[in-house]
This record gives C-alpha cells, sequence and structure tokens, in this order.
C-alpha cells in the first residue's frame, strides 16, 4: 500500500465513521438500536444522553455503534476488504468519501480560523 492510498483509506473511513455515527441521513440507521434520554440538571438546564436498546445482538450494535472508535474499525475493515474484492465499486466510494472528509477538515480548519 502506498502512502496516497494510506491517506486515502484514512480519510475514507474518517468520513464514512462520521457518517454512520452522527449525521442525520443516517440517523434511521441508528434510531433501532438507540434513544434519546433527557435529564433534567439541578441547575435546569436539560441534557441529553445516548441510551442503548435491547439485548443480544441488537445491543452489540447499538454499543457498536455509541462507540467511534469501533465504528472507525468496522468502517475501515469494510472499505479495505470491499477494495480488495471489489475495486471497481469500492475505489470510486473511497475517492468520495475521502474528498468530502477532507472537506470536512477543511471547514473544522475554518472554523478554528474564524473564531
Amino acid at each position: 500500500m502506498t502512502v496516497t492510498e494510506l491517506f486515502l483509506f484514512i480519510l475514507s473511513t474518517f468520513r464514512l465513521t462520521r457518517l454512520m455515527m452522527y449525521d442525520s441521513i443516517t440517523a434511521f440507521l441508528r434510531k433501532p438500536f438507540h434513544e434519546t434520554v433527557e435529564e433534567i440538571l439541578p441547575d435546569g438546564t436539560v441534557q441529553s444522553f445516548l441510551s442503548v436498546k435491547g439485548s443480544g445482538l441488537r445491543r452489540w450494535v447499538g454499543e457498536l455503534l455509541s462507540c467511534y472508535w469501533c465504528t472507525g474499525i468496522w468502517c475501515a475493515a469494510v472499505l479495505y476488504i470491499g477494495n480488495m474484492f471489489y475495486p471497481i465499486i469500492f475505489h470510486p466510494l473511497l475517492v468520495i468519501l475521502a474528498i468530502a472528509g477532507g472537506a470536512s477538515f477543511m471547514e473544522w480548519v475554518m472554523e478554528k480560523f474564524d473564531s
């Protein structure tokens, strides 16, 4: 694997992981496994907590989707193995996700400079 390919995988894994865990477009995938619980704190503010639903496989998937590091490993594995066996499908996906991941990183940098 070249340094360029590694960088492509890093950025695409970053973006796919964020997509799976945080983006509203994939909320329907997380909904069967998570629920949001709101708690009123002593100072009157409301804080939201993520609660994992169910037991067995459902709970395992819920735990997986609530851990950024765990989801990142699985996303990396899917992208890498998919690219090994189906490069005609996965290579364009890697490039698209890497471009989006790079753009996300650039947006974060710009927010830091604007602050």
